[in-house]
């Protein structure tokens, strides 16, 4: 099984793929202009699980020649056209707020830099809009709607085969998704880190009522896949997602997580991050047959 440990030559580049993700952006709405000072920006930024990730991208951006810093939100000022931290003019915003569309006080700032253009944000608001609402796969997973607005028949098939049925919660579908509950997943529509979120056949008529008072979508329940671990010297079947990270259309990083519970979480001993070998493939006259150099 040595061939599956190679690391691609795509994973030893992987710094600089993240860093051309940020220099794009910045060129996106810049152009040619050199790239600024960059701030790296969450709610109290030490106090956060992942601070060290935080850590990890101010060093890629010094390694790249480019100015960082971590900063609180509630530290950023916009004043003069220009939003700042102290005395210092930022450039560009590595968003790790987790108010989606900054509507909390204590991101004014950053807001008013934003909508004033002031800044490079990135993800920003209509990103989550875009790509991360959960309303949206309601519509991917809707057959009628996919046609309706002109999705090829290929596109939809793959889709339709991938996405599990999702609708939002109304008070009007209270009934008929309470009788299914335990065949459904109700999520917040722009939850995160699978907080809020809950197996139907778990939930309780105080958090159903929770659930219709909030807004969230209703998914058909996909079970996970399973893979047997050690833990402690003894075999485990811990649950698993695989996560593919994506930019421009292009995969930089298919990584899974290893979990057990209802959702995904960092406390089950043996779970957490884990790396994903794939083994490529082509067909020949109908038949797959194995590359001889394969790729983890």
């Amino acid at each position: 099984m040595a061939w599956a440990f190679q690391p691609p030559a795509a994973l030893m580049q992987l710094e600089q793929t993240f860093f051309a993700m940020f220099v794009e952006e910045w060129r996106l709405q810049r152009g040619k202009v050199p790239l600024g000072r960059i701030a790296i920006v969450d709610d109290d930024p030490s106090s956060q699980y992942l601070y060290p990730e935080f850590q990890l991208f101010e060093r890629l951006f010094a390694r790249f020649g480019a100015e960082s810093m971590i900063t609180d939100a509630r530290l950023l000022e916009w004043r003069d056209g220009k939003l700042w931290h102290a005395e210092q003019s930022i450039d560009m915003v590595y968003n790790r707020v987790t108010d989606f569309y900054l509507q909390e006080p204590e991101h004014a700032a950053l807001r008013q830099a934003y909508e004033a253009g002031a800044i490079v944000l990135t993800p920003h608001p209509r990103a989550h809009a875009l790509y991360a609402d959960k309303r949206n796969l309601a519509i991917l997973s809707d057959a009628e709607r996919l046609a309706a607005l002109g999705v090829p028949a290929a596109t939809r098939d793959i889709l339709l085969a991938g996405v599990p049925r999702t609708e939002q919660v109304t008070a009007q579908r209270a009934d008929a998704l309470w009788a299914q509950r335990r065949k459904l997943f109700f999520k917040p529509a722009s939850g995160f880190g699978s907080k809020a979120a809950y197996r139907g056949d778990k939930l309780t008529r105080r958090v159903w009522a929770e659930i219709l008072a909030g807004d969230y979508v209703a998914q058909t329940l996909a079970p996970p896949s399973q893979r047997l671990t050690q833990v402690a010297g003894a075999a485990a079947d811990l649950k698993l997602d695989v996560r593919v990270y994506v930019y421009d259309g292009v995969i930089q990083l298919v990584a899974a997580r290893l979990y057990a519970g209802q959702t995904t979480n960092f406390r089950t001993p043996g779970g957490g991050f884990a790396p994903v070998f794939v083994a490529p493939w082509q067909v020949e006259g109908g038949h797959q047959k194995k590359h001889d150099s394969q790729l983890p």
